[in-house]
């Protein structure tokens, strides 16, 4: 790594020069206490405003206030400085949304010992007051492109003479003056001054050499920052203690060699907004790459350590599964803890960590396995690295011990089952890990010690074994936001280290919590900066294969584009890693406030396309199952019997679901076309509509993608009902057992032989089911076990925790309590012969995995389309070239053209295509193989181009060359 760049001479700062005090007055109590709570920075936070009666003389540009003889009256809002309304958005410029009024002043203060507070004549208890003046020219638009929501605000200018660099670490005010009375104060946000004076491309963190240890920690807000080095990863004593040194924002730290080995934590002393305080915090390096458990302290690792690689660890980049494309992609999600953790296959010491994926011989392994050989690339796991909720020390994790054989024989839909989960949630093993606290230390509760090189030589060893069975690993990254914030929550790390900078805030100054809760801002560079640079350790240090970005639509597009681009460029040669074989993916939902670009250009779906970066197409999964998530669960779609087998909720009359079932099917065939916004196709009433002219019921284009990488097709995944569960809660109750697994494997089908990236929940290949749980991120092993011995789904296990589903429960108790909705074992093992025979035929042909936009507006048609469809049939053609002829190119040696029919109907259908008549297709050889009988029957008939198809089958035809 190189050296740390000298900033430019207009960051090095001259000390703030502080005449005397005078001597302490007392604040009358009468002052009233603030009509509302001022802002806290999260739920939990403690947020305390300071009225502290210290008066300084000011060296400010103008005198300071006559000494009041008394503030008993006060006509202010006392929690005024408690927001940040006002905007630092650059070296010498600051927005406030105030009115436009020729005779007011508007000053700044800065007080270095937070003394600041407000009166009914102002501000006082400052050391520096300076007069802003107007920038008639309004905010220049390199301001308005990064802040667009103020765009409207007024600017004013800071004199050039101002040593900005040292106010930045006082507690600052501004106030707005009319004929010498005070109309309205606040705090300032302060992260586009921050960019402007102090964006850093340099190395942070510890960087090692061949004599020393060097700590880098940005942070120009912090008064004072020093690093106690322990031996010990809990307890003992610091053996060093060093104050850092600053150079332009960075503070650093030189050490012997020694230190390795060794564990630290920061001490930064710094302002910050939530308290109105000068807090002097305890923390962890932002750039950690080891921890002690629970995260007390940072571990000073080398990562490049040879005792930390496992056998072979160098040569990995020549060892990964092949891929020719990302069009070859296909995705299986997975939680790390769900894997092995009900396993008995699993050596007990290792279930539910990284060292389970080693186990060649356990039946979790086998299943991966299994689905590998049938052509599965691509593992995704959930979070992985440091978060919340799970302790890193096993030995207090509490367990369901005995009551989990009492559990299993209580009634499938007894409250009793979920009250005993619930109540030791919050002490046990499980959670889901979207709530990150350090994105670049793998979690330590996964493995065997969670102090010293255990957690990073398991993690690199778990990459290693599921690459070494076929399979290429995706990390979900969670930097949209953070578990904790503040300078009080153990769990807060950035937001203490540089307060106000690396969360999202309204104009307020409230820390946005659309994302969940804490949202992060990579909007601000430095935010970006740690992003990239994490991404680049775990591509290089651990040689992920890919990312899964959570709620990627919080990220900017830029920060995106540019992790690609970053990720892209890594060569196996100077990095030990094939970057162009990395790909990243995310949810691009496009809501909160960042909807509509309010806070720039987001990576939300219809921003992200044309960039390669693949986004989850929610399009396909609500038309297939019906409504969405935030729908009524009753509500159907196609393959869950809308109009052509009701379930006895309200969608209106007969003509109303027709319309509604003919409309699903649109939505499906642009989804199958890999959601392509340009794709042509006629649509339901017989128009020649383009993908993006294809609307949902609230007005939003279908088709969003430039290519079929840019779409992830899915019916399931972690979040909401399981693929099986979903379906037995929208099907008629009286639909057979039977007939629900033929569903989950129709919906199933739909996404494996789609255009585009096919996603797959893990365990929709086993009729999963938790219990009807919509959202089990802390449901615990019970409600979240999969069984890879394939004796139960998990079905009937109780009512789902109350948490999130008590309003569903009429809905769900009779649904448990019917013995008729549990599969059985041959229902099982039946689904996942399926599920591989959909593998099998995906990776039969690639015409199932065209590469380009063209491809596919050339080669797939599709039929049964327009007013005279057949209701509940989706029929789909793939054309290949021939060698030799003009005209399109052959890409397939073996077959000539491809047909697809899904049946979601409740009976056997017959279709006459006439476009394909003579053609001499016959069933697909995995197909003519199945354990599935019923499929067998599906027939074509080339004199009529007649296709009959089984009840809720979907059959695949063939055309070899040379028949």
């Amino acid at each position: 790594m190189s050296s740390l760049s000298s900033p430019s001479p207009l960051l090095l700062h001259r000390p703030l020069v502080f005449a005397p005090s005078p001597p302490l007055r007392h604040i009358s109590p009468a002052i009233p206490k603030p009509s509302s709570p001022p802002p806290s920075a999260r739920a939990g936070a403690r947020l305390s405003r300071r009225s502290r009666g210290r008066t300084i003389s000011s060296c400010s540009l103008e005198p300071a206030p006559m000494e009041r003889t008394s503030i008993a009256e006060v006509s202010l809002p006392q929690d005024l400085l408690s927001y940040a309304r006002a905007y630092w958005v650059a070296r010498f410029l600051i927005a406030w949304n105030i009115n436009d009024d020729d005779d007011a002043c508007v000053y700044l203060y800065a007080s270095r010992k937070a003394s600041i507070f407000l009166t009914d004549e102002g501000i006082e208890g400052y050391d520096v007051k300076i007069l802003l003046e107007p920038e008639y020219n309004g905010l220049p638009a390199n301001v308005t492109e990064k802040f667009p929501h103020i765009v409207n605000y007024r600017a004013f200018k800071i004199s050039q003479s101002v040593d900005i660099g040292n106010l930045l670490k006082c507690q600052l005010a501004a106030a707005f003056y009319v004929d010498g009375k005070c109309e309205n104060a606040t705090g300032l946000q302060l992260p586009g001054v921050l960019d402007d004076l102090f964006a850093y491309n340099g190395p942070l963190g510890a960087v090692f050499s061949k004599a020393a240890v060097t700590l880098y920690l940005w942070a120009p807000t912090a008064q004072e920052v020093s690093v106690c080095v322990y031996e010990d990863p809990l307890g003992g004593e610091p053996v060093e203690s060093v104050q850092l040194e600053e150079f332009g924002g960075v503070w650093s730290a030189v050490g012997p060699r020694s230190w390795e080995g060794c564990y630290y934590v920061y001490e930064v002393s710094v302002y910050h907004p939530s308290t109105s305080r000068i807090e002097k915090s305890t923390v962890n390096d932002p750039y950690a790459r080891g921890l002690s458990s629970n995260g007390k302290r940072t571990w000073l690792v080398n990562l490049d350590s040879e005792n930390l690689k496992p056998e072979g660890w160098d040569k990995l980049a020549d060892e990964k599964p092949g891929l020719l494309s990302f069009s070859d992609i296909s995705i299986y999600e997975l939680h790390i803890r769900d894997f092995s953790a009900s396993d008995y296959t699993v050596n007990c010491d290792i279930r539910g960590g990284y060292l389970a994926f080693t186990s060649q011989e356990s039946a979790g392994i086998y299943h991966l396995k299994k689905l590998s050989n049938a052509g599965l690339t691509h593992v995704h796991l959930l979070p992985s690295f440091h978060f919340a909720g799970v302790d890193d020390d096993k030995s207090n994790w509490k367990y369901l011990g005995k009551d989990d054989g009492e559990m299993a024989k209580l009634p499938a839909d007894s409250d009793k089952q979920q009250a005993v989960v619930t109540a030791i949630q919050d002490e046990d093993g499980y959670n889901w890990g979207y709530n990150p606290v350090l994105w670049g230390v793998p979690k330590g509760s996964y493995s065997g010690n969670p102090n010293g090189p255990s957690r990073i030589l398991e993690f690199r060893k778990m990459i290693q074994a599921v690459n070494r069975i076929g399979l290429r690993v995706v990390l979900d990254v969670v930097y949209n936001h953070l578990a904790a914030s503040g300078p009080l929550d153990e769990n807060s790390v950035l937001d203490k280290v540089v307060p106000g900078y690396y969360l999202r805030r309204n104009t307020d100054g409230v820390i946005e919590n659309s994302a969940c809760m804490n949202n992060t801002a990579s909007e601000h560079f430095m935010v970006e900066h740690l992003i990239l640079d994490d991404l680049l350790n775990w591509a290089v240090a651990y040689k992920v294969d890919g990312f899964r970005f959570d709620l990627m639509g919080h990220i900017m597009k830029r920060t995106m584009v540019k992790a690609r681009s970053t990720l892209q460029s890594l060569s196996k040669e100077k990095d030990g890693v094939d970057g162009p074989k990395i790909y990243i993916y995310g949810e691009g939902w496009d809501f909160g406030e960042v909807a509509k670009n309010k806070r720039g250009i987001n990576a939300s779906q219809f921003n992200i396309c044309g960039t390669g970066i693949g986004s989850f197409n929610d399009r396909i999964r609500d038309a297939v199952l019906g409504g969405s998530p935030f729908g009524h669960p009753l509500q159907q779609g196609f393959v869950t019997g809308l109009s052509l087998e009701p379930n006895g909720y309200d969608h209106g009359d007969k003509s109303v679901t027709d319309r509604m079932l003919s409309a699903s099917a649109d939505h499906i065939q642009v989804g199958l076309a890999a959601n392509l916004r340009d794709f042509v196709l006629t649509n339901h009433e017989g128009k020649a509509m383009k993908g993006s002219e294809v609307l949902t019921h609230d007005g939003v284009p279908v088709g969003y993608a430039l290519s079929p990488t840019e779409t992830v097709n899915y019916v399931s995944a972690h979040d909401n009902e399981t693929l099986f569960d979903i379906i037995s809660l929208k099907t008629a109750l009286e639909l057979s057992v039977d007939d629900r697994c033929r569903i989950n494997h129709l919906a199933s089908s739909l996404v494996a032989l789609s255009q585009g990236i096919p996603f797959f929940h893990s365990g929709d290949e086993l009729l999963r089911s938790k219990s009807l749980d919509r959202d089990s991120y802390d449901s615990g092993d019970w409600f979240n076990r999969l069984d890879f011995s394939f004796e139960s789904n998990n079905w009937g296990v109780g009512l789902p925790p109350r948490e999130k589903n008590e309003k569903n429960w009429p809905l769900i108790k009779p649904r448990l309590a019917n013995p008729s909705f549990k599969p059985h074992k041959h229902h099982i093992l039946a689904a996942v012969d399926n599920f591989v025979d959909l593998l099998k035929i995906r990776y039969s042909s690639p015409l199932f995995r065209l590469m380009t936009t063209n491809a596919i507006q050339e080669r797939v048609r599709f039929h049964n389309t327009g007013p005279s469809w057949v209701p509940g049939a989706i029929v789909m053609s793939v054309e290949d070239g021939h060698e030799g002829r003009p005209g399109m190119a052959q890409l397939d040696p073996i077959y000539s053209y491809i047909v697809i029919v899904f049946n979601a109907c409740p009976t056997k259908i017959s279709l006459q295509i006439p476009a394909l008549k003579s053609r001499m297709l016959q069933l697909h050889p995995v197909q003519l193989k199945s354990a599935d009988e019923l499929v067998k029957e599906s027939s074509y008939e080339a004199a009529s181009g007649c296709f009959t198809i089984p009840r809720r089958t979907t059959s695949v035809f063939v055309e070899v060359r040379g028949a």
